[in-house]
């Protein structure tokens, strides 16, 4: 990137402060000590879509470098799938040093953060989230933090998966009358649900697929392949226990309008 000829292009009125933003934003890597990581810290000002940390794996060192050094750019970040192990180690390391938790209920995900001044400003964008059973929960909670870092108010009801249909259709009804943008719809098993309510509403609906089944079609198979075999048209599917794509997916949907 030839940063003079750029800025000579805005001088000129030939781009855009808009444009000037996204070239710079695409080359803005914050690098992390030792190579423990490569940050797209203004991913955000690109995609409207902040970088968001997957913990598996990660060593709890390398984990907190790589959090801190995003909390003093931006002030928050959502971190996912963080060891069940350490994930109460990692959330109160935070809090003793001033920060804000929103843990996910039943979940390792969680969001950190200074205070609410310093998450992405709330838009019209509303989100729905579902899911079939309480097992099912932690993973619909990831899609729930996800829609907040995107500024989108989320609306979840849980265990209403259609073992029992008729738990469905008041918290479908009630999702409904809030005007939600997209539906997030988790489910394990044989992962119906999705198809279920994608033939009730008239929004796009996000299937996430949870890997709490067994026997044939085990670790989340079963689910998948039903959600992407549905002839219950404007459902669209994510991986196996993907709450965050899901979230995300519905959140970018619902942040079209603003």
């Amino acid at each position: 990137m030839d940063l003079r000829e750029l800025l000579l292009d805005y001088r000129n009125d030939k781009i855009s402060i808009d444009e000037v933003i996204d070239s710079l934003s695409l080359f803005s890597i914050e690098h992390v000590e030792d190579q423990v990581a490569q940050l797209d810290i203004n991913r955000a000002n690109r995609k409207f879509i902040p970088e968001i940390v997957l913990a598996t794996h990660k060593k709890p060192r390398d984990l907190l470098l790589i959090l801190n050094r995003i909390l003093q750019k931006k002030g928050y970040v959502l971190v996912s799938k963080i060891r069940p192990s350490i994930v109460k180690k990692v959330a109160h390391h935070f809090e003793k040093i001033g920060y804000l938790i929103d843990s996910g209920r039943n979940s390792t995900s969680i969001l950190i953060y200074k205070d609410e001044s310093f998450l992405p400003p709330v838009k019209d964008g509303k989100v729905g989230i579902i899911c079939a059973g309480t097992s099912d929960i932690g993973v619909a909670e990831e899609a729930r933090l996800a829609a907040r870092v995107m500024g989108c108010t989320s609306y979840s009801s849980y265990d209403v998966g259609i073992a029992g249909f008729h738990r469905l259709i008041g918290p479908l009804k009630d999702i409904t009358s809030k005007k939600v943008d997209a539906i997030v719809a988790v489910a394990g098993m044989e992962g119906a649900l999705p198809a279920v309510i994608t033939s009730l509403v008239k929004v796009p609906v996000i299937g996430v697929p949870t890997s709490f089944g067994y026997g044939f079609g085990g670790n989340g198979i079963g689910p998948l392949t039903s959600m992407l075999q549905t002839c219950s048209f404007g459902l669209a599917v994510v991986n196996i226990d993907n709450g965050i794509g899901g979230g995300i997916f519905a959140s970018m949907i619902a942040n079209r309008k603003t």
